[in-house]
């Protein structure tokens, strides 16, 4: 497939940035959380909406080429086929993800496919994650209310505080990536969502209590799925909100945001054993936020990619490394800002085109960059 791939210089701050995609049909990267680099880092991995059909593709970042990599059968509404939730192997280039209510495997280099998992019916999916290891894929489920609650998740989080409130039965699954093998490692009525494996502990994860941020019991937990072991991590306080969890590099700590109880932005880092804490108030306002160490964070809001350095104790910013404009009305087009894996650039999904598209933009010198309004 030919490249569709082109540059321009961003009106905000000159960095040249790169539109791999254009296609009229949305496009966009793996959630935030989830990295889709192949090929030693060659090659990016993303949906596509062509031909009436969603897939996966692979685009290669020098060259432009573009390879369809899964040929599926649509999805009728309200389940749909989308691939948000999908996650690749750190270990082996194959990516997992939901077909309707069977867990999948393409193999990249073969672009074949196979069953790994069939859920029962009256389950919903959430996000695939897979350990450290490469042996095992953890996904989060609940019970589908959908029969007694509207819901849209996808756009406008439609039924997302009902469901919060109902307290369905959830689950959180482990497959055996080489057998199929699967096994329920946690189950609570609570919904669960967001199950996201540390990148070098294969053991260790975190999962997230869903519903509004200021609401729930507590937003992140830990768990050890060698000993069933779960734990809080960032407990808040009354007016305190936390969320928007991801891991950093090393796999040992987890970054997030959120606000104090006085209202004021804040930025935090914590070990995944709930210790050594870090959190500082933050100028400008974020969406998701991204990074791979605590010294310099991405986010996405008011229609900028931001970025933040670390200062001391505080943080610096926010910059504008450049304008994304979405309109963010689906969650496909939510830009969800991700560090590539050897720090150079940023990508990220807008429809300042009118369609969703896949973009990338270096990481400019903090210092050339212009102060975010």
């Amino acid at each position: 497939m030919k490249s569709e791939k082109k540059s321009y210089e961003d009106a905000a701050s000159g960095v040249e940035v790169t539109q791999l995609t254009d296609y009229k049909g949305h496009s966009h990267h793996f959630y935030f959380t989830n990295p889709g680099w192949y090929a030693n880092g060659e090659k990016l991995v993303f949906s596509s909406d062509r031909n009436n059909r969603t897939n996966l593709f692979g685009v290669n970042l020098k060259t432009g080429g573009i390879e369809q990599l899964t040929d599926l059968e649509p999805i009728p509404l309200p389940r749909e086929l989308e691939f948000l939730r999908a996650s690749k192997n750190p270990v082996i280039d194959e990516v997992y993800f939901w077909h309707d209510l069977t867990l999948m495997c393409v193999d990249l280099a073969t672009r074949t496919t196979r069953e790994m998992h069939r859920l029962e019916p009256g389950w919903c999916v959430s996000m695939t994650n897979c350990s450290a290891d490469g042996k095992y894929v953890f996904f989060g489920s609940w019970r589908d209310l959908s029969d007694r609650i509207p819901t849209d998740l996808l756009r406008g989080y439609v039924g997302f505080r009902e469901t919060w409130e109902a307290r369905p039965r959830s689950r959180i699954v482990r497959v055996a990536v080489d057998s199929g093998e699967a096994e329920v490692v946690f189950e609570e009525d609570y919904w669960i969502g967001h199950v996201n494996t540390s990148p070098t502990q294969p053991d260790i994860l975190t999962f997230c209590h869903e519903g509004p941020w200021d609401k729930v019991d507590n937003r992140i937990w830990g768990m050890n799925s060698a000993t069933g072991d779960v734990w809080k991590i960032r407990p808040t306080k009354p007016g305190e909100a936390v969320g928007h969890e991801y891991w950093m590099k090393d796999g040992i700590h987890v970054g997030y945001h959120g606000h104090t109880s006085q209202g004021k932005p804040m930025l935090g880092r914590i070990r995944y054993d709930n210790t050594t804490a870090r959190e500082s108030e933050f100028p400008g306002q974020t969406g998701h936020i991204f990074s791979l160490d605590e010294n310099l964070i991405v986010g996405d809001g008011s229609g900028v990619i931001r970025v933040w350095k670390k200062e001391g104790e505080s943080y610096a910013g926010p910059r504008v490394l450049c304008r994304h404009d979405s309109a963010m009305r689906i969650q496909q087009t939510h830009p969800h800002p991700r560090i590539s894996p050897d720090g150079g650039y940023v990508v990220f999904t807008s429809d300042r085109s009118g369609y969703g598209n896949v973009y990338t933009a270096p990481l400019a010198e903090f210092e050339s960059l212009p102060p975010a309004d």
